[in-house]
C-alpha cells in the first residue's frame, strides 16, 4: 500500500528489563548466562515464551483482515502480524518525554504536573505477540517529515495524540523555539484549528476539532421544541476542506456519538431535509461513517496522502453516570468488556468495504487494559474526576508508535 522506507535505527530490546503483568501481581523475569549450546537456548527461549500466558493480551478478533489491520512480517514466512494483538510489558525506558518540557500539553493531561506521586503507569510498552514495535530514531522521523504536512481530525482524544506526537518529536529538535502554533494561539479545547509548525524541517503537525465528523448546525423548520440542532449526517463537516492537501490524515470519532452530547441537549439525527427523531445513535453512526467514506473516495488522492482512522478508545468510569472513577496503580488483567466497541466495529465493517486504502489504528482493545493510565483527579483544577482522557505521556504516545510504524516501514514489524 505505502512505499516502502528506508529502515530506521532501533533501540536494542533484549537488554531492557521487562516484565509482564498477570492478576494480580508483576513479576519480573531475570535473564540468567546462555546455555552452552545455542540451539538448547533458543528452545529453552521459545518454551517460555509459549507459557507466558500471564501477559496482559488483547486479541481484537481475526474476521478484519483488510488492509491496515494485519501486517505482514519482514520475510513472510510465518504469516502475518497483527500489531494489536498483544501485551503490555513493563519498560524502563519509557516514557519518551517529559511533559512539563513540552509547551503543547495541555496543562490537565500533565497528571505528574498536577501532582501525581506514582510513576509507574508511565513505564509500560505494547508487545505484539509474533513481531515488535520498532523504536525510531527520533532524528530519522524529523527527516522524513521534512516538507509534509499531517493532519488529525476528531475529538479531544485525538487532540491528545496530536499533542502526544508534537512532544515526542521536539525531543529530536535542537531549536526548541523554531516549533511554535501557527498563530500564537495557546493549545485549548475550544480552537476548532491547531497547528504546529516545525520550521527547521518545513512542517507541520494540525489538529481540526470535528467531535462528530459530519455537520452539526440548525435544523429544518417547523420542528418540535425539543429540537435545538441536528446532526446532517449526509454531509460531511464544513471545515473538511482543509483537509484535502495533507500528506498524512489521522481521523477519529466516538466520545460524543452519546445520549448526554446528543438527544439531552437537543440535538437530533437529520438526513437531507429530512429530520430522523426516531434512529438509534448507532444507525446514524453508520451513516456518518458512510458519508466519511465516500467523501475520502472521491475527494482525497491516496497516492499521496496516507489515510488512518483510529478506533474507539474505551473509559474507565466505575458506573454508567460518569460520577465514579478509580484510576488503578497498574493496568488491569480483566477488561471486563470494554475491549469491544460497536463503534470500533462498524469503523471497521466502513474500512472493510471502500475502494482506497485507508488503515485502521485499533487501539480499542490494547487501550481497554490500561485503567491506571487516566487523567483522573490529576487535571488542571476541575472539580470532577476523569476517567476518559488519558495522562500524557502515557498510552498515546503508544498508539503513536504504531501508527509511525504504520507510516514510515510500510505495515513491516521487525520478528524476534
Amino acid at each position: 500500500m505505502f512505499e516502502m522506507m528506508d529502515s530506521f535505527n532501533r533501540t536494542a530490546s533484549f537488554n531492557r528489563r521487562a516484565s509482564s503483568f498477570s492478576s494480580p501481581r508483576v513479576h519480573r523475569r531475570r535473564w540468567g548466562r546462555p546455555p552452552f549450546l545455542v540451539f538448547i537456548g533458543f528452545l529453552v527461549f521459545c518454551f517460555f515464551k509459549i507459557i507466558a500466558s500471564g501477559y496482559i493480551n488483547a486479541s481484537p478478533g481475526s474476521n478484519q483482515g483488510f488492509d491496515g489491520y494485519s501486517i505482514s512480517n519482514f520475510n513472510g514466512s510465518v504469516g502475518v502480524c497483527n500489531v494489536f494483538e498483544g501485551n503490555w510489558v513493563q519498560d524502563n525506558s519509557y516514557p519518551l518525554y517529559n511533559a512539563s518540557e513540552c509547551p503543547f500539553v495541555e496543562q490537565g493531561f500533565n497528571c505528574l504536573g498536577n501532582g501525581r506521586m506514582d510513576r509507574d503507569y508511565l513505564k509500560w510498552r505494547w508487545k505484539p505477540r509474533n513481531c515488535d514495535i520498532p523504536r525510531f530514531n527520533v532524528q530519522n522521523v524529523l527527516e522524513r517529515l521534512r516538507g509534509k504536512r499531517v493532519v488529525f481530525v476528531g475529538d479531544s482524544m485525538s487532540r491528545t495524540q496530536w499533542e502526544s506526537l508534537i512532544c515526542f518529536l521536539m525531543t529530536g529538535v535542537e531549536d526548541k523555539k523554531g516549533v511554535y502554533e501557527v498563530n500564537g494561539n495557546n493549545i485549548t479545547k475550544r480552537i476548532r484549528f491547531l497547528g504546529v509548525r516545525f520550521s527547521s524541517f518545513n512542517f507541520t503537525v494540525e489538529f481540526f476539532r470535528s467531535v462528530f465528523l459530519v455537520q452539526h448546525g440548525w435544523g429544518p423548520k417547523n420542528v418540535p421544541k425539543r429540537v435545538r440542532s441536528t446532526l446532517k449526517l449526509d454531509k460531511l463537516d464544513n471545515i473538511s476542506r482543509e483537509w484535502i492537501n495533507s500528506d498524512v490524515l489521522i481521523f477519529n470519532t466516538g466520545q460524543w456519538w452519546v445520549p448526554g452530547k446528543l438527544f439531552e441537549t437537543g440535538c437530533y439525527f437529520q438526513v437531507g431535509g429530512s429530520l430522523r427523531l426516531g434512529m438509534s445513535i448507532p444507525a446514524a453512526f453508520r451513516i456518518a461513517l458512510d458519508t466519511w467514506a465516500s467523501w475520502i473516495e472521491t475527494t482525497i488522492d491516496t497516492r499521496r496522502t496516507q489515510v488512518f482512522f483510529r478506533t474507539f478508545e474505551p473509559s474507565h468510569w466505575g458506573n454508567e453516570t460518569h460520577r465514579h472513577c478509580n484510576v488503578t496503580l497498574h493496568p488491569m488483567s480483566d477488561t471486563k468488556g470494554t475491549d469491544r466497541s460497536l463503534f470500533s466495529d462498524t469503523i471497521l465493517e466502513v474500512v472493510k468495504n471502500m475502494t482506497v486504502p485507508v488503515t485502521v489504528l485499533h487501539v480499542t482493545s490494547m487501550s481497554a487494559f490500561r485503567s491506571d493510565a487516566h487523567v483522573g483527579t490529576w487535571s488542571d483544577g476541575q472539580p470532577v474526576s476523569d476517567c476518559s482522557h488519558w495522562c500524557l505521556p502515557g498510552v498515546p504516545d503508544v498508539w503513536n508508535e504504531i501508527f509511525l510504524s504504520y507510516m514510515l516501514t510500510n505495515h513491516r514489524l521487525s520478528l524476534r
